[in-house]
């Protein structure tokens, strides 16, 4: 296993993460790739950075804008492919990874993942887009678990549903246990039985990270924990993945991640080092008995359209919800809404959705609307 850091072009990670390459800890690095499309070139040493790792077959890519579960095709999506399959040709990669929901707002680059309804229809989306994806870059593909769900229901849902996403492309899934830990609080749910419901040995890597707590208005007595990257990782998650390494027999990278503006000064900047040391520390404790038995790799040549899968159905639900959660003024407007619109009484079950996860919902669209 290597202990590995997300290492974009932001200037406070470079400055936080500079002792650990000087100092030759970090053994892997994650680069979000689709970061890059508005920027005419990498620079020449961050190219070579990346090389470097590359090399030695330490270089993993993390989209985060492609948004697998749009019920339209789109041409930014087609624009990503491309992307994808140059960038592939210029770094060899491990193996490329996105996150599971899709993305709100009308900007490509502006949006928060969202979770998405668990159909038939989701599934042969989602899986059409992961062939799509490994066409494009040719190495093994994996998918993020998704921090936030509207009901305790999505949260058990979803560890099924990412094995049968995965399971064309014998795909692996990446396994946040931040995000992880936020379902555990927010839906009151025992990792134990959470745990349980992920398909553990498609597990090829882990993300650790921090967030941050909001007050809720409709629940005063209890926050709700977002994953917003912004903060140190909290014990709880250290304990996480002490107890989820040994569940994982195809693990092979844990990755610390954090955004660049939780690293504005040395003394954040010091606290994220320590973060890394521990991390490594916990990692460095665990010896495989055995070794990896799958290389995540497709058993058979993928048949992929020539057209990709669509549901106009799902797509008008998609923009109607992402204007409601963009737009509404408070909670109340906002269930008024979604009780009035093409969601209600709809494979969505909007009616069983917990009033502080909505409430959660409108705060992260309207921040990157």
């Amino acid at each position: 296993m290597y202990a590995s850091i997300a290492c974009n072009l932001d200037t406070n990670i470079l400055l936080a993460a500079l002792p650990l390459f000087e100092t030759e800890k970090v053994e892997a690095i994650e680069w979000s790739f689709d970061a890059l499309f508005n920027k005419a070139q990498v620079p020449a040493w961050f190219y070579e950075l990346l090389q470097a790792y590359a090399k030695e077959k330490r270089l993993i890519g993390h989209g985060i804008f492609f948004s697998l579960f749009s019920g339209r095709w789109r041409e930014e999506q087609e624009a990503w492919l491309a992307q994808l399959q140059e960038v592939a040709r210029d770094f060899q990669f491990q193996h490329i990874t996105e996150h599971f929901g899709f993305m709100t707002g009308e900007n490509f680059h502006a949006g928060a993942p969202l979770s998405i309804p668990i159909t038939e229809k989701t599934l042969r989306i989602g899986q059409d887009r992961l062939k799509r994806i490994y066409q494009a870059c040719e190495c093994p593909v994996g998918l993020e678990n998704l921090a936030f769900s509207y009901s305790l229901e999505d949260v058990k849902a979803q560890g099924i549903f990412l094995d049968q996403l995965l399971e064309p492309i014998n795909g692996f899934i990446i396994l946040d246990l931040h995000n992880l830990y936020c379902q555990l609080y927010n839906f009151e749910i025992s990792f134990e039985e959470l745990i349980a419901l992920y398909p553990l040995q498609r597990v090829r890597e882990i993300h650790i990270s921090g967030g941050s707590w909001e007050d809720s208005v409709l629940t005063p007595q209890k926050r709700v924990r977002r994953d917003t990257h912004d903060e140190a990782v909290p014990d709880e998650v250290y304990k996480l993945l002490e107890k989820t390494i040994p569940l994982c027999p195809n693990l092979k990278f844990v990755t610390l991640e954090q955004i660049g503006t939780g690293l504005e000064n040395e003394p954040k900047r010091e606290r994220y080092r320590q973060d890394f040391l521990k991390m490594e520390k916990i990692v460095a404790s665990y010896t495989k008995s055995t070794p990896v038995t799958n290389d995540f790799l497709p058993i058979s040549p993928l048949q992929v359209s020539t057209s990709p899968e669509e549901d106009q159905i799902l797509h008008k639900q998609q923009v109607e919800l992402s204007y409601i959660l963009e737009n509404a003024p408070d909670y109340s407007s906002a269930q008024q809404q979604l009780e009035a619109s093409s969601l209600a009484q709809s494979d969505w079950k909007v009616e069983n959705w917990a009033p502080h996860m909505l409430e959660t919902a409108l705060k992260i669209a309207q921040k990157w609307a």
